[in-house]
Order: structure tokens, then sequence, then C-alpha cells
């Protein structure tokens, strides 16, 4: 960006300058308007989360052929909803939240197969690239059971073709061990922040790894550049895709039922919160906007970046989307939260989340260990480091913008009633050996 229009742009948006500086901030969306109206002029809809749910239903029997792990939910990839109490009383007396009501932890970290969120998003979209092509070469005929495309015949069929991502981690492990399962050749592009472990384990899979010394955006552009190259490849843009999105936004439909078993209500006196951590803002994205369709105006959902990459604030916050970077404000883009190290936003996310996203929050690196080891001790439950990002936006809680917000949105004499969801992103395939590391590191 240009030194002039940079600094115009600086003068116009205050808060971009505390970003640059590598500050923790909180940002309350300006362009948040009621649900009733926002549906309204969406491009997206009821009737296409709808659509995405009953196609995983139909895939059902061939996820549970193939991921035998999935038996007890008869194929069906979900995660538990878990209270916290501990660690809501550890977030009070620790960081002085001021929280009240009650605290749940979204266990995507937990989720089969891939162990992230990414296993929503990231393996809906293969799963509707092989429906494609099922139907157009007739493997599939009305009727059939989907158990039928783990058949030699139908892998061997599937080899011919090739799947390509870009990836930080998380969506490279769901994309690539979906892929082989059915029998794709696939090759996933790691930027340079994508652990080494996460590498091994799609190799595992005999998937292909490509490694780039650059950032996310490098490994996106020359994943897409190879694919286009090949007329049998088929490229999951995860800074694009309506299919991804739409396979994270089945999340809230299933949300419903667990809120009603844990006897948790989302309504006018009794509001729901929930943040969840954003990289390049597909999976946050379409949660939130599963979320919107559920609940409304009674569900208020916020965003948490790193501090070094918080590519959707920078975004949304100028106005520019992903016409901005966080390297054009002078941040590196690299943080110890690998699945968040994302430099330039979903430009299609961005507009989507304009009218509906509450805020945001970013979260320096050394907090997401400490936040780690405090679940850890408290619930004894493991997450990875950025997963463990979300748990900020309980600690803005008192802060001056938050106090704000719930004046502006009637909330405040509500709050006791209030509900808080911290939506964990990953974990649970973590190797031992790295979450001893994980446990033992502290940064200044």
């Amino acid at each position: 960006m240009q030194k002039e229009l940079l600094e115009e742009l600086m003068k116009k948006v205050p808060l971009l300058k505390e970003i640059g500086e590598e500050k923790e901030v909180a940002w309350i969306n300006p362009h948040k308007i009621p649900f009733s109206d926002a549906k309204e002029n969406s491009e997206l809809t009821m009737a296409d989360i709808e659509d995405a749910e009953r196609r995983l239903e139909r895939f059902a029997p061939f996820i549970m052929k193939c991921f035998p792990e999935t038996e007890d939910r008869n194929g069906i990839i979900e995660s538990v909803l878990t209270e916290i109490p501990q660690m809501k009383e550890k977030m009070n007396q620790k960081y002085q939240c001021g929280l009240e009501g009650r605290l749940l932890l979204k266990q995507d970290s937990h989720l089969a197969i891939a162990g992230s969120v990414k296993a929503r998003g990231g393996i809906y979209e293969v799963l509707k690239h092989t429906e494609d092509l099922a139907l157009e070469h007739g493997l599939l005929a009305p009727g059939d059971s989907y158990a039928k495309l783990a058949e030699p015949e139908c892998r061997e069929f599937f080899s011919k073709y090739t799947i390509q991502v870009g990836s930080t981690g998380n969506l490279g492990m769901s994309i690539g061990i979906m892929s082989a399962a059915i029998g794709y050749e696939v090759i996933v592009h790691m930027s340079a922040d994508a652990k080494q472990w996460k590498k091994d384990l799609l190799r595992s899979h005999q998937v292909t790894v490509v490694e780039y010394e650059s950032d996310y955006s490098e490994a996106v552009k020359n994943g897409r550049k190879q694919s286009d190259a090949n007329p049998y490849s088929y490229f999951v843009d995860d800074e694009n895709s309506r299919n991804l999105f739409l396979g994270y936004a089945v999340a809230a439909k299933r949300l419903v039922g667990q809120l009603k078993e844990k006897e948790v209500s989302a309504d006018e006196d009794h509001p729901l919160f929930v943040y969840i951590p954003c990289g390049v803002g597909g999976a946050p994205g379409g949660i939130t906007f599963g979320l919107k369709h559920m609940f409304g105006d009674y569900v208020h959902c916020f965003f948490v970046e790193p501090t070094q990459a918080p590519c959707m604030l920078v975004g949304m916050a100028s106005g520019l989307n992903s016409d901005i970077s966080v390297q054009d404000i002078g941040l590196t883009g690299q943080t110890h939260a690998d699945g968040l190290a994302v430099g330039r936003p979903s430009g299609f996310v961005g507009g989507v989340m304009e009218p509906l996203l509450s805020g945001e929050f970013t979260v320096a690196d050394k907090k997401l260990y400490n936040y780690m080891r405090d679940l850890l001790e408290a619930e004894d439950i493991f997450l990875e480091p950025s997963a463990c990002a979300a748990f900020q936006g309980l600690t803005g809680l008192p802060g001056k913008e938050m106090q704000e917000y719930m004046e502006k949105e009637n909330l405040t004499a509500k709050m006791g009633q209030a509900s808080h969801i911290v939506w964990a992103t990953g974990g649970s395939l973590v190797p031992e050996e790295i979450r001893e590391k994980y446990k033992h590191t502290y940064l200044d």
C-alpha cells in the first residue's frame, strides 16, 4: 500500500495505529445491523445451510465405513458442548473478567478424523466435490447408500483426480485425511508457519506436502496456480469458498439441540456470547453465519486474532477487507498461533460478516500458553495454543468497549442470565511430546 494512502487511512481509523504497534485491542463493529435486515441482503440463506446438513447426512454411512471412530455418532462428525465452571472461576480470579452466567466450551478441538474445526468445512467441501463427480459419472444412483463410494472400484475412479489446498496446518489435515480416504491424489501446500508434526501426519496418509518458506497467502497462490494447470485437479479455496463456509455453518444447527440438552437458553432475556479464534475467516465466519440464522439478535459473536496477524480485524476496521494485509500496517504476520497465521483476510467472509459480527479482540502470543495451562489445570482439557485465543474475549468483558456495547444492546441488566461459549478449534491430534513442550513454553 502506498505510504500516502496508509497515512490517510491511519488518520481515518486511529485503531489501526494501535494494531500496528502490536497492542491488544477490542473493536466493536459499527456496521452490525438487526439480523432481520442483514439476511435480506445475504447471498447465502438458511436453505443453503440445510442443503449442506442433508449432504453430510447422506455421506454418514460412507464416513462410518471409512472411519470407525465415528460409529458412536452414526457417521456424523460432531463435537461435545461442555460446561466449564472451574475455568469460569479461574478466569474471574486470575483475570478479573467479572464473568456472570454460564461458561461452556465447544470442543471442535476433539472432532473425529481431523481433530479441529476444519473437520467441518474442509471435509464437507471434499464430500461435496465427491458427490458431484459421483453423480456426474454414474457412480451413484437415486436411493443408493453412499457407503458404496468406499468400494475398490470407486477408489480407483477417484484416484484419477487430485485435490489441492493451501494451509497453515489444520485445514490441510482435514482435506488431506478425507481426500486420501476417498482415493484422491492429494497435495497440501503448507506455509512456513505450519508445524512439523502436522506435515508428518499428512505424509503418513500418503499426502504430498509442498513446503514454502513464505506465508499462507503464498502457499494458497501457488497451490491455486498448480491446480488450475491440471484439468483433473480441484482446488479448495480457503479464501473464497462458499462450500467451506456452509460446512462450518452446519455447526450452528447442531448446537441448538446441544444447548437444549444443557438447558441453556438463547432469547431476549438470556443473551448468548460466542468467541471464536480467527485466521483467514472461513471457519469463524461460517459458524457465525449459522449462529445468526439460528438465534438472530440474541447471539453476539466475536472473533479473536493474534496481535501479529489480525488480518480480519484490519480488513473490517479499515473497510478494505482483502485489499489490505497486516504487513501493510507494519506487522509480520508471524505468530505462535500457527492456525491463525494469516496476513490477508477473506474478502468474501469480511463482506458477509460486516452486518453480522459483533466485534473482535486481539491477543498476545504469551497469553495463548497461559490460557492453555489454565484450562488444563481447571478442567483437565487440552487445546493447542491457537485454539485458546478465544478466552481473550472473556478478559475483554470489563473493558470500556464491551461495556458500551452491552449498554447499546440493552444487555447490561441481563448478563447474570447470559451464557458464553468459547469455541475450541483444535488440539486432540497434537502428539504427546509436543503437548509437553507447549505446557512448558513461557514467552516474555
